[in-house]
């Protein structure tokens, strides 16, 4: 186990940190979300991330001048699994969130202060191509080349929700999102690519008795990353998403969405069964006004298959 102790730590730590939260949730950045890990390995994870700024909880409400804080817990379990011969994982996300801030609606303030389950979230992901399923002990002669992966995840409402307020952490939906993903490892640099598709059933009981409709948000994500000896890892990403235009009783919103963000990820290893990672985003760009600032920290904890 020592000879091969950094890159093995490596490949676990980055396994099913997502950082979630209610304002958030399509703007996700996640390096080596595609990568390979001993099956049978399980990981619980807790996290805390804080955003601040003007956050985009739900672009249809005719807000203005918003600064909202958001902070948020998250509790995830992942396992990861044998697909036909080839390496998969199965994770599940429940956050919890704080969220407190000012707005103007109409010309008029608006204050909220609320606590709550956000939407949780589950994911099955299948690595197609150049990651194996292998054993712990298989593991140890696993080099990285290209990987070619893909995911479905699915959000689920089970999150505090009034349809009577403007601001809520939940969203009263449903949503999809399959998505691919490539990585691509040359020595000790790794460089990724995701493309998604996030497709939301409707809101039937959105503020004043309405019907909420939104089209298809897409979304590409991008990450170098570089592996220290050590089994220390540090990425820089950067995300793009586009769509999500909004609909009230068919009418259409001008809330298309066509923003830019970028963020810095730091994991580090504790021990064989533990590691820390920190994570940061900050808005580029956005054609809705809804940039802000995520800075957060999560654990992870592993066991099973052999460890």
């Amino acid at each position: 186990m020592k000879v091969f102790f950094p890159r093995f730590i490596k490949a676990l730590s980055a396994y099913a940190l997502m950082a979630s939260w209610p304002a958030a949730h399509a703007q996700d950045i996640e390096p080596r979300a595609y990568s390979n890990a001993p099956v049978g390995v399980n990981f619980l994870i807790t996290a805390y991330a804080r955003a601040r700024g003007a956050l985009s909880f739900d672009p249809s409400v005719p807000l203005t001048n918003a600064q909202l804080n958001t902070s948020t817990a998250v509790l995830a379990y992942a396992r990861v699994l044998d697909l036909w011969g080839m390496s998969g994982k199965f994770d599940m996300i429940v956050p919890y969130a704080s969220l407190s801030g000012t707005a103007d609606y109409a010309g008029q303030p608006v204050q909220r202060t609320i606590h709550g389950l956000a939407n949780s979230a589950f994911r099955l992901s299948a690595n197609l191509h150049g990651a194996p399923a292998v054993t712990l002990q298989e593991f140890a002669a696993y080099q990285q080349d290209l990987i070619v992966g893909a995911s479905l995840q699915v959000s689920v409402p089970l999150s505090q929700y009034d349809p009577s307020r403007l601001i809520n952490i939940g969203t009263n939906r449903w949503s999809f999102k399959p998505e691919v993903g490539i990585s691509k490892a040359v020595e000790r640099w790794t460089v990724e690519g995701q493309a998604a598709v996030t497709l939301f059933t409707d809101n039937t009981d959105f503020f004043g008795g309405n019907t909420r409709s939104q089209a298809p948000l897409y979304a590409l994500q991008g990450h170098v990353i570089h592996s220290f000896r050590s089994g220390v890892w540090a990425s820089f990403d950067v995300t793009y998403f586009a769509g999500g235009r909004t609909t009230v009783n068919g009418t259409l919103n001008n809330d298309l969405q066509q923003n830019w963000r970028a963020g810095a990820t730091l994991a580090f290893p504790i021990d064989l069964k533990n590691s820390v990672k920190l994570f940061a985003s900050s808005g580029v760009s956005a054609r809705t006004g809804n940039n802000f600032d995520l800075l957060g920290i999560g654990w992870q904890y592993r066991w099973g298959g052999g460890l």
